[in-house]
């Protein structure tokens, strides 16, 4: 996984509550079992006219141009800001998948459903709650100009303009993204004292092994 440690981008703004994870991907897309390529399907059903499977060709698809994301100044958009409960819905982690491989690596939003959250942090995406106060002005600054803001996981700041604004993140997820480490990766660190474990766990059980060796 990536590490995260700063990054400036353009806004998307998606004006939503309770933008849920069959909307971000739907069901025919959940039969992949790779991690990558979600990213033409991410609210497929939204974004585009007319049906589509995972085989079908997305470039001869029509896209719906009332569709925010679909609009030409939001194409290199980086960060994503949306309302409340981003992420409602069932557990798929192919809805982050989808969002990340669109090219999102921060999402921002009133709050997040807690699996959806978790998911986030497990994938190399940024997820920041703010206040709603916060995320009004964050959608006011968006509708008069392409807003581009600037993300600072060290000291947990968004630079917006001359403006500062504070976040917060658990320290544990914090040190993942910072370090580029995910679940997996985070086990593997101590691997040392996971060795060193097994080889006493050996010498005071010797029994166990040998039965499975027998």
């Amino acid at each position: 996984m990536q590490a995260f440690t700063t990054h400036t981008g353009l806004v998307a703004p998606m004006d939503r509550t309770n933008v849920d994870t069959d909307a971000i991907m739907p069901k025919q897309y959940l039969k992949c079992i790779s991690k990558t390529g979600y990213g033409d399907w991410a609210f497929d059903g939204w974004r585009y006219l007319d049906a589509g499977e995972v085989d079908t060709d997305t470039t001869t698809r029509t896209k719906n141009p009332k569709f925010e994301l679909n609009k030409p100044q939001y194409q290199n958009a980086s960060i994503l800001l949306s309302r409340d409960n981003f992420g409602c819905g069932s557990s798929r982690e192919h809805a982050v998948w989808g969002i990340r491989d669109m090219g999102f690596k921060v999402i921002i939003a009133t709050s997040f459903a807690d699996i959806f959250f978790n998911n986030c942090f497990n994938n190399g995406v940024l997820a920041i709650a703010l206040s709603e106060d916060e995320i009004d002005l964050l959608f006011k600054l968006s509708q008069k100009h392409d807003l581009t803001i600037s993300v600072d996981l060290i000291n947990q700041q968004l630079l917006v303009n001359d403006l500062v604004i504070n976040f917060s993140v658990d320290a544990m997820r914090r040190h993942k993204l910072l370090n580029g480490l995910d679940n997996i990766a985070l086990t593997l660190a101590k691997i040392d004292k996971i060795k060193q474990f097994e080889q006493r766990h050996k010498q005071q059980h010797p029994y166990f092994f040998n039965a499975m060796e027998n």
